[in-house]
């Protein structure tokens, strides 16, 4: 897999991340840099993490899937996708608190980062350094997170459901596209 394959993964995977990130924002009078940082602290933090615990999960069950390891990838980034899109055609807008201490970030970093499980365990049947996928997307969220924040606190909630299923959008493609190549339809 490409680092552009990688980046646009990282962007996909990242959109959750941001449109909370906003809500975040939207959350606070005025977003300091202290908000953006532990936003994209949590969020990048959390996103780095879980791909690298499904890449070692993928990887221990590797052997038993491995005739069946693209279109496990692409169930599972249809499935990512498919909810991220779902979730941003949902009229109801849930307020965040404006806290941002642990007990406040930690389910929301969580929440937002187990799409990135799933991706991790597709990581583990593709030719992916993990070290790098997982750096990359990691940083991508945290950008992404911290400038979520101030779009949030700037903007209004007008970016949410666009990020969302944008995000979703690029996800079933990259799905699409790995079986395709397994199926030997792309090249």
């Amino acid at each position: 897999m490409s680092i552009l394959e990688l980046f646009v993964i990282a962007v996909g995977l990242s959109m959750d991340a941001f449109a909370v990130a906003i809500c975040k924002g939207l959350s606070v009078e005025k977003a300091e840099i202290k908000h953006c940082l532990i936003t994209g602290l949590y969020f990048g933090g959390f996103q780095a993490l879980m791909p690298l615990i499904g890449f070692f999960l993928g990887e221990k069950f590797q052997a038993l899937i491995t005739r069946y390891d693209h279109w496990i990838a692409f169930v599972l980034l249809a499935l990512i996708g498919g909810n991220m899109i779902k979730e941003s055609l949902d009229k109801e807008q849930d307020a965040l608190p404006p806290s941002f201490d642990f007990r406040a970030m930690l389910p929301l970093a969580v929440a937002t980062s187990i799409d990135a499980l799933a991706v991790g365990v597709t990581f583990a049947f593709l030719q992916v350094n993990i070290l790098w996928a997982v750096a990359l997307i990691g940083v991508t969220t945290f950008a992404f997170s911290w400038a979520g924040v101030k779009v949030g606190n700037l903007f209004g909630a007008k970016f949410k459901s666009r990020a969302e299923f944008f995000g979703g959008a690029v996800l079933i493609l990259m799905g699409i596209k790995i079986l395709l190549e397994h199926l030997g339809v792309l090249v």
